[in-house]
């Protein structure tokens, strides 16, 4: 999570589908906003140590404003319904600066944009900024109902909207994903982005392998994934401050640590976010982040400590 923050103020406030609030954020001093590239997000303080991470979906190279999208979720930890109650017009708050973890590859020579509900907003920014460069792509929102997607008039008629393509699961057939139409007939070197929920992320995934696509050309980013916490008990030793602590099942590595004072920031405290990353001096984690790539997991010198768990019995922590 970004250390720095700026303070905005909530410019325009719209719900807009089933639940989805659509934020404009300007700074309060009428500034312009630091710049972003597509596939950012920002760190939302929501009061009370809430902090929750929401992706751009405005223009990149429109700084008077930073645009979200947040659904009301009612499976939600607090972040997505506070942010439904506290943001009215007028409200201010404060933002971390633009972090991008799902960066856009402008060299290639066609994409395919795919957001399943929510997960548009990311697409949405992306989209602007191939049609800006002039680049070759496809934009396509999967959701339950067109009543039920929020952009999605501002999609379809806008500049590119002639490369948006909307299926509904209520719809007729023909217009559903057919990922072996749009992937099986891609361009060489055609690169993919896909958000949304994780149901529906894998399976685009796996078609896009299946269809021959190379890793490097599927670039996905997670809002949500279900946690594991079970396994054996571990210890954990916090090194800087000469603490032990037994992580026992059911129980996270935060949750432990603070039953002997020691505090982590955590946001997302699904493994998705990497505000709890956390350095490994000695042991083997149990790796259940969706944070850290395949490679880095590999290495096992770092860890996210709001989901993951150990190996080995013991787990040296540089906290």
């Amino acid at each position: 999570m970004s250390e720095e923050t700026i303070k905005v103020v909530v410019r325009r406030r719209e719900e807009q589908g089933h639940g989805v609030l659509v934020l404009d954020l300007a700074s309060v001093e009428g500034a312009p906003l630091p710049p972003f590239e597509a596939g950012a997000h920002v760190d939302v303080h929501l009061g009370e140590g809430l902090v929750r991470q929401y992706s751009l979906a405005g223009k990149p190279g429109d700084r008077s404003v930073y645009r979200l999208g947040i659904l009301k979720d009612p499976k939600s930890r607090g972040g997505s319904v506070a942010a439904h109650e506290r943001l009215t017009e007028g409200t201010e708050i404060r933002i971390g600066v633009p972090r991008n973890h799902f960066p856009l590859d402008m060299a290639a020579p066609h994409t395919v944009l795919v957001g399943g509900g929510i997960g548009i907003t990311p697409m949405i920014a992306m989209a602007h900024a191939l049609d800006d460069a002039g680049k070759s792509f496809e934009l396509h929102y999967c959701g339950r109902s067109r009543a039920s997607c929020a952009f999605l008039d501002e999609l379809t008629s806008g500049g590119f909207g002639d490369r948006v393509h909307p299926h509904f699961d209520d719809g007729a057939d023909e217009q559903r994903l057919n990922l072996d139409a749009v992937l099986g007939k891609a361009a060489p070197g055609t690169h993919v982005y896909v958000c949304g929920p994780s149901g529906f992320m894998d399976w685009v995934i796996a078609e896009g392998r299946r269809l021959g696509l190379a890793e490097a050309q599927i670039h996905k980013e997670y809002f949500q994934v279900d946690t594991d916490s079970s396994g054996a008990a571990f210890d954990v030793v916090a090194k800087k401050s000469g603490k032990t602590v037994r992580v026992e099942e059911g129980r996270s590595i935060v949750e432990a640590l603070a039953t002997v004072g020691i505090k982590v920031q955590v946001s997302c405290e699904q493994g998705v976010c990497g505000t709890c990353l956390c350095n490994v001096l000695d042991g083997v984690p149990d790796h259940r982040d969706i944070f850290l790539t395949d490679e880095e997991k590999a290495d096992n010198d770092q860890i996210l400590l709001c989901c993951s768990r150990a190996r080995t019995d013991i787990l040296v922590l540089d906290i």
